[in-house]
């Protein structure tokens, strides 16, 4: 898929192919128009170890997003259009200011609705010397020629595999494809790591190249997190990290609403789905300590790091 910025004319970028005339300003169902738009951009301690290290990962959150998650932490930048306009050199110094703050990699977080502005940002920081691994952080919702057309310039997959059920898909984020969209996406991740040699760590244990598949585990769905855990298995086995997360925090929405999804997930549902992942027999897998159900997980969307003095950065 050639990702030029004529592609936001009718837009396709994302499994929704919603057609929105973006380039006329006009937002698609990811709420976005033509305009890049991110809500911050600064070191990140957050991600898992072999991402964050203790130097940090250098994350550029980006506004807007294809799903619409009712459980979304970070719905003041994914739903409410929260976030500032810059251009694309903006975008590519912002990278390379990250890099002499010592990040480990530059993380960029649900990036591909922007997939042209995105892609033609690296390849300018990488021409003015940005030498960092690139993270592209995803929902996993994701068209899978997107994703083939972004892995020349991506090292690091750190995608959600967030449903096994259509059904369970549907109802809480509007996307009962999202199964079978995932599952596509990471085959692609998988062939573009495959080619390039593999899962890399460094000597500090910092991750240069690899798959890192994360799993959000809902309060009152735990059987569809083990359905989940089977279908990455049977899709990557160890080829890929599995990171099973328990930080599943209400938003407002959900608390009005009531129901499993009003609560935080018990520590025995959480058990459970950590032993399954252990019981199938994923060699690198990360989950969390008890207690980090936390708002203090979402970051401060208050344009960190995107103005002010940049460096000089050319269009080439």
């Amino acid at each position: 898929m050639e990702l030029t910025h004529s592609a936001y004319d009718s837009c396709q970028l994302c499994p929704r192919r919603c057609g929105a005339k973006r380039s006329d300003g006009r937002p698609g169902v990811c709420g976005s128009t033509a305009q890049l738009r991110i809500a911050r951009a600064a070191l990140h301690f957050w991600e898992e170890p072999p991402i964050s290290g203790d130097a940090g990962s250098g994350a550029i959150f980006f506004s807007g997003c294809p799903l619409r998650c009712v459980f979304c932490q970070n719905h003041e930048i994914s739903q409410e259009g929260q976030g500032t306009k810059i251009e694309t050199e903006r975008l590519a110094a912002i990278m390379l200011e990250l890099q002499e703050q010592g990040a480990l990699n530059i993380n960029l977080v649900t990036p591909f609705h922007y997939a042209p502005h995105v892609r033609e940002a690296l390849l300018m920081a990488r021409t003015a010397g940005l030498v960092l691994p690139i993270v592209c952080n995803t929902s996993g919702y994701e068209r899978a020629d997107v994703v083939r057309s972004m892995s020349d310039i991506v090292d690091i997959w750190l995608t959600d595999f967030k449903y096994g059920s259509p059904e369970l898909a549907g109802r809480l984020s509007g996307a009962p494809d999202y199964p079978q969209v995932a599952s596509d996406a990471l085959r692609v991740m998988l062939e573009s790591l495959c080619h390039r040699g593999g899962r890399r760590v460094n000597e500090q244990g910092t991750m240069v190249q690899g798959i890192i598949v994360r799993h959000l585990v809902l309060p009152g769905h735990a059987d569809d997190s083990c359905a989940v855990i089977d279908r990455v298995w049977e899709l990557a086995g160890n080829d890929v990290d599995l990171s099973i997360m328990n930080q599943y925090t209400p938003n407002e929405r959900c608390r009005r609403l009531g129901g499993p999804l009003s609560h935080g997930i018990s520590d025995e549902e959480y058990d459970l789905v950590v032993l399954h992942a252990d019981e199938v027999g994923f060699e690198h897998l990360w989950w969390q300590e008890g207690g980090t159900v936390s708002e203090s997980f979402v970051p401060s969307f208050d344009d960190t790091g995107v103005e002010g003095p940049s460096l000089s950065i050319a269009r080439t």
